[in-house]
């Protein structure tokens, strides 16, 4: 059974909740659905934070790593911060050089999230209105973070009162011998993916799917 407490609650609407299983222990905010830390035990039962971030949450607001986050309303970049829908032509931000990234200026990683505590986990709920950012439409986003016994799950719903453009995630960075050791140049990743989508010079994708064969994107 998920154990979910409140652990702080700040004069400035910060909330820092605690999520705790059998062999895992999360700690989230609502300031952008931040991911604070994921202690879970390594193979000989020893418990470290695998998850990187910061000890002062409000240091994320300036920092541009987004460590953590749930980033939107589209996680990566927008090329030259523009896009066109059903003939209609909107700017957004361009908050990296010429791009538009993790939604702006004033992304869903700065927002702070209402929240509800479930049997299982938190509900994170938010309302981001017609024209934020330079996007299309209200919208509605329920984020749910999930803690089974030995998983974090993390659900997604996005519903907008006109046509829109969305694409929500979380950017947590990992290092699974623990946030204080040493880098993860010695670690082994698996990633179940035939193919993967280059990026220009300015990191946004060219919208080709190449296949991972014989190249560095083969894990």
């Amino acid at each position: 059974m998920t154990e979910t407490k409140i652990l702080e609650k700040r004069e400035n609407g910060i909330v820092i909740f605690e999520m705790k299983q059998k062999e895992i222990r999360v700690i989230v905010t609502n300031l952008g659905c931040t991911i604070l830390s994921v202690f879970v035990p390594d193979r000989n039962g020893v418990y470290g934070d695998v998850v990187l971030g910061f000890e002062h949450i409000e240091d994320s607001k300036t920092d541009g790593s987004y460590f953590g986050a749930l980033v939107g309303r589209i996680a990566n970049r927008i090329g030259d911060a523009q896009f066109d829908l059903n003939g209609k032509h909107y700017t957004l931000a361009a908050n990296n050089g010429k791009n538009h990234l993790h939604g702006g200026d004033s992304g869903f990683d700065q927002k702070l999230f209402d929240y509800e505590i479930l049997a299982d986990g938190i509900r994170f709920t938010c309302i981001s209105p017609d024209g934020e950012e330079g996007y299309p439409g209200t919208l509605q986003v329920k984020v749910d973070y999930i803690l089974t016994e030995h998983s974090l799950e993390i659900n997604y719903c996005a519903t907008a009162d006109q046509d829109t453009i969305v694409n929500l995630t979380n950017h947590s960075y990992f290092n699974l011998d623990g946030q204080e050791s040493d880098s993860v140049l010695e670690q082994k990743v698996w990633l179940d993916a035939d193919a993967f989508t280059p990026t220009d010079a300015g990191l946004v994708p060219t919208g080709e799917i190449r296949d991972v064969t014989d190249t560095p994107m083969d894990f």
